[in-house]
C-alpha cells in the first residue's frame, strides 16, 4: 500500500499543533512556523538555482555580499560578512576570479590592502539570479493583493527590527 506524503499545508498545520501541544502560544507558533516553511521551500529552490547556475552557495554568498555592499570590499570583510576563514574566502575569490566574476584591485590608498569588486559578468550573473528568483517569489506570493504583500513586508519589517534586541 502506497504511503501518504503529506502536503506543505498539512505538515505545518502538523508542526503547530506539535509545538501548541508542548507549550507553544499558537498565534506565535503559526507565524515562526510559516516563516521557517517558507524558507525551507525557497532554501531548496535557490539551491537549485546555484547548481544550475554553476556557483556553490559560498561563491554566490560572495557575489551577494559585493552586490549589496555596492563598492569595493576586502578579502577580510568579505570573509567576515559570509562568516568563513580569510584563507576560505582566498580560494572563494580565486574561483570567482577564474571565472571572471570578480576583479581583485590594489587599494590606492593603501599598497598592502587589496579590493574586491564585481566584474560585469559577475554583475550579469547576479542580475540573472535575481531575475529568476523573483518569478519563483512572485508565483508563491501571487494570492496577495499589492496591499496584502505590502502589510506583510511591514509586519516582517517590524519583526526583523527586534531581531537584535532578542538574546537567542
Amino acid at each position: 500500500m502506497a504511503r501518504h506524503t503529506p502536503s506543505t499545508p498539512e505538515l505545518y498545520r502538523r508542526a503547530v499543533a506539535t509545538y501548541v501541544k508542548a507549550g507553544g502560544e499558537e498565534s506565535v507558533q503559526r507565524v515562526i512556523t510559516a516563516v521557517q516553511s517558507l524558507t525551507k521551500k525557497l532554501d531548496h529552490w535557490y539551491a537549485r538555482q546555484l547548481v544550475d547556475l554553476d556557483v556553490t552557495a559560498g561563491e554566490w554568498a560572495v557575489v551577494t555580499s559585493l552586490a549589496k555592499a555596492g563598492e569595493s570590499l576586502t578579502p577580510s570583510q568579505l570573509a567576515e560578512l559570509t562568516n568563513v576563514a580569510p584563507s576560505s574566502m582566498t580560494h572563494r575569490l580565486d574561483k570567482l576570479a577564474e571565472r571572471g566574476l570578480v576583479e581583485r584591485t590594489p587599494d590606492a590608498d593603501n599598497r598592502t590592502r587589496v579590493l574586491v569588486n564585481l566584474t560585469d559578468d559577475g554583475w550579469q550573473l547576479f542580475s540573472v539570479a535575481i531575475r529568476g528568483s523573483d518569478v519563483v517569489e512572485t508565483d508563491v506570493l501571487q494570492d496577495l493583493s499589492d496591499a496584502e504583500r505590502a502589510e506583510l513586508a511591514r509586519l516582517l519589517e517590524v519583526v526583523i527590527a527586534r531581531l537584535d534586541d532578542v538574546e537567542a
